[in-house]
């Protein structure tokens, strides 16, 4: 009797143990698995986003005491201690610059502790894919046309469409003279607001350059282009509400999707389109690409989307002081959030700006 006791007694033990065993396995297991994350977590971010954030700059001519290699690597440690979303950077670089180029981004990972998702592409090759489209505009949009390298450097955003991989559908070119106060993804939720037709994205120019060029025009006829922006808030309704500025290139947007089936935007390219725009206006430019879409975001409105001041808060007050004292601050100020500050003309960029 006292064996069968024993044994009992060994059994019940040993079934005690498998239950604290298996329940104790099965406590750690779920403590040590995540819960996993649900579509509704992810369902914000897929829905304002682009599938690829695509960021494209130029670095080209470029030495290693030049201010554009200091600019560079300024801009690309402002956007990954600011960027909550993985970005991939597109830079066009000559054969000089590209070991330049590599050596600040190895600098910048090291000084972020981030890594870098980047392609290089050599500027020729970019230049050749879009000789045609360099070729017409530098007549009209250039100031002293016909170097070129230096020429078709002014108009790489026009042609990024040929340049960028067909798998890429939208990108964002920027300059490197500027400064993110917050985070890009603000910028990139913009082309979920782009209406249906709007092939480039851009804020307006903040002096009165425009108004300058055009003077000869606007002698004769009555017109809002070249004045400055009447409202504060540009309404999506509106093409030009009260005034129009012109737009400033420093950020742009591009639907390179729609711009590679666009047949009307071929038609507008063509040197025979942009010398009767030209005329039409009596519009002699010298900004490049910018003059290019202020001239089209006048006629034809519907392909560009105008993006508020705050993305493109540029800092440059050379018109101030060059015959437009009186009226500089119309179209200087900006009533946005800043987004971006932007240190055109060399103009350098107070960190602690506000405004």
């Amino acid at each position: 009797m006292k064996i069968k006791k024993n044994a009992l007694l060994n059994v019940f033990v040993s079934l005690v143990l498998i239950v604290i065993l298996y329940f104790g396995c099965l406590y750690l297991t779920v403590k040590s698995t995540p819960t996993p994350l649900t579509n509704v977590q992810f369902k914000k971010l897929e829905d304002i986003l682009p599938r690829d954030c695509n960021i494209w700059l130029i670095f080209t001519k470029v030495t290693n005491k030049s201010s554009l290699n200091i600019k560079f690597g300024e801009l690309l440690q402002n956007l990954l201690n600011t960027s909550s979303i993985p970005l991939k950077f597109h830079i066009i670089v000559d054969e000089k610059s590209k070991n330049i180029a590599s050596n600040k981004l190895s600098e910048v990972v090291y000084k972020t502790n981030r890594s870098i998702t980047y392609s290089f592409y050599d500027f020729d090759e970019c230049a050749s894919k879009i000789g045609d489209i360099v070729s017409t505009m530098t007549p009209f949009f250039s100031s002293k046309p016909g170097t070129y390298y230096s020429d078709a450097l002014f108009y790489i955003s026009l042609g990024l469409y040929r340049i960028a991989p067909v798998t890429q559908d939208t990108a964002i070119l920027l300059d490197c003279d500027l400064y993110f106060k917050k985070d890009i993804a603000l910028l990139f939720e913009e082309f979920k607001r782009f209406k249906p037709t709007a092939l480039f994205g851009l804020a307006p120019e903040l002096t009165p350059v425009y108004r300058h060029i055009l003077h000869m025009y606007k002698l004769k006829h009555r017109t809002t282009f070249g004045e400055f922006y009447h409202d504060s808030i540009i309404s999506s309704k509106e093409a030009h509400p009260k005034g129009f500025q012109g737009y400033n290139s420093g950020v742009v947007l591009v639907k390179l999707k729609e711009l590679r089936q666009s047949k009307e935007f071929s038609k507008l390219i063509a040197k025979s389109k942009i010398r009767n725009l030209t005329e039409s206006y009596r519009f002699r430019g010298h900004l490049g690409d910018q003059d290019f879409y202020t001239l089209i975001g006048y006629e034809y409105p519907h392909l560009i989307q105008t993006l508020n001041c705050g993305f493109n808060r540029q800092l440059c007050t050379w018109w101030r002081d060059h015959g437009y004292h009186e009226i500089f601050d119309h179209y200087f100020k900006c009533e946005h959030p800043t987004v971006v500050l932007h240190g055109n003309c060399n103009t350098k960029i107070p960190k602690e700006i506000t405004f």
